[in-house]
Parts: structure tokens; sequence; C-alpha cells
């Protein structure tokens, strides 16, 4: 079932309700929208899962508003989602950008209606680096990113597309994936990668308390593995797990395993993968 959720007055957001039985909620990633998911929807129900994908404020079909892309706001929305669903018990799935929302959402509202975290690609702790922070996108790549989104956002889009995946995607999966990408708004793709810039989730990844696992490509050229490394590293009884043979959008670089281990994340049957040991100099100081 497709329908608008308001989170605010006139501001809707665009929920895709698929199924039913234990939800699955899923958050999106940069620029594009839940249909990133369509493989998801297709599989899961037929599972037992009831699938609910968000598209965030200003992507896909929810509404573009001038303000509310901090983390914090969009935490906010998916919020407002969750009690007007009434939903419970449910398994939050967030992938890049959709990952760090995700992280927000389960420190600011204490993981409010959610038993399980899935990390994907996630943009955190840090989008970019900072000086006691080395790892992800240098500052300055993304100011390019931002002004670009000003002069030729399509070209942008495009561009970003490429370097999703480790493996050449098929023709008509790139230009489906340009499609999702030019969906969003200008505003909302402009004011996303604002926040990606400045928004810093170390903070919050300590206070996740629910069983949470953390996939992620080894070749991703976005969000680097390190990434994936520094989020085990913060939050209690994490796992995480290497993909080998992918890049950034690991559901289409390996999507049979991808399939596999979210199935069995959900199950509770997901293999602990060997701890990652980590030099003392490493760990990070809150």
């Amino acid at each position: 079932m497709s329908h608008y959720v308001e989170v605010q007055k006139g501001i809707r957001i665009y929920v895709e309700d698929i199924g039913e039985g234990t939800p699955i909620i899923f958050l999106h990633g940069w620029p594009v929208n839940h249909k990133m998911f369509e493989y998801q929807f297709l599989e899961l129900p037929r599972l037992g899962y009831r699938c609910i994908g968000i598209d965030l404020r200003g992507f896909g079909k929810s509404d573009a508003t001038w303000d509310g892309y901090n983390y914090c706001s969009l935490a906010d929305d998916v919020k407002a989602v969750i009690d007007h669903l009434g939903v419970t018990g449910a398994t939050l799935v967030g992938f890049s950008l959709g990952g760090a929302v995700a992280v927000r959402y389960m420190a600011r509202h204490a993981g409010y209606g959610i038993s399980k975290l899935l990390l994907v690609g996630a943009a955190a702790p840090s989008f970019v680096q900072r000086e006691d922070f080395k790892y992800g996108t240098p500052t300055e790549k993304l100011d390019d990113m931002i002004l670009q989104a000003y002069t030729d956002r399509p070209a942008l889009v495009m561009h970003f597309g490429k370097m999703l995946t480790a493996s050449k995607p098929s023709a008509g999966t790139a230009a489906w994936l340009l499609s999702l990408g030019l969906e969003a708004s200008a505003v909302g793709t402009y004011k996303a990668l604002e926040s990606l810039r400045t928004e810093d989730l170390r903070e919050d990844l300590p206070l996740i308390s629910v069983p949470t696992a953390i996939f992620h490509g080894a070749n991703d050229e976005i969000c680097p593995f390190e990434l994936g490394e520094e989020m085990h590293r913060y939050i209690p009884g994490s796992t995480l797990h290497r993909f080998e043979d992918s890049g950034h959008a690991l559901l289409f670089d390996e999507p049979q395993l991808f399939s596999e281990r979210l199935t069995a994340f959900l199950a509770d049957t997901l293999v602990i993968p060997a701890p990652i040991e980590v030099e003392p100099e490493q760990t990070p100081i809150l």
C-alpha cells in the first residue's frame, strides 16, 4: 500500500508498505529513494515480513521543504512515520545516508519501535574527514559536489551512480539508478550533501542498544571500509560483515550474498564473524 504521512503541518512523507508480518523499515541512500530496495520488497513479503520503505524528505515522492535536512529532522520524520503506523519490534535498515539517519534515530529516540538495526554501507561515524578523524571523504571533494549540485545536478548524479558498485552494472540497471537519483528534488539533493559534510555521529553510536549488524563493501569508494570498522568499534556488541567483492551498493554487487545475510540477520541465524583486532592507539576516545 502506498500512502503519505503528514510529519508536520503541511509536510508529507511518502511510504511504501507491502506485506504482513514482522516489520522492516528501509531508509535509502543519497540521492535515490525507497525503490532501490525493490528486490527486497519482492522477496521478503514471501517470507512473512512487512516491508516499509520511507522516502526521506526531499527525495522520491516525499515533499521537498527548504529546511529540515539535518539528521535530527530526518530522524524525527522517521519517528512520525513509526508513530502513524503503530510499528513495534521492527528491524531498521539504513543504507549510506539512510544509515546515518538510522543511527541518529536510534540515539535521539532511544530506538523507539526498533528491535534490530542493520547498517549497510552507512555514512557514519562521519562521512567526511576531520582533524581528529582520518577516514571518509575529503571535505574539499564534498565541497565540489555541493557546488556541482548547483551547477549541473544531473551530471553529479550520473557520476555518483558510476561509483556505487565495484562491478559494472548492466546498462538497464545504470539507467534505472540514474532515474531514481534524478527523482530527488534539487533542494534535497543539495541540502543533504551539506548535512553529510557537517554531521558527526561519534557520540550517537555508543547509545545504540539493540542487536546491530554492519554490512560493508571491502571496495567501497564512497564510504570506505574503515568507516565500517569504526562503527563496529563504537557500537556495543555490533557485528561487522565484510563483503569482499562489493563497492558501496553491496546489495547490487553481491545480491545473493546480501539476501542470504539479510534474511539470516532477520531470523537471528547470522553467523558472527571473527572479531576484528583493534590497536590500542586506534581506539576512539569520546
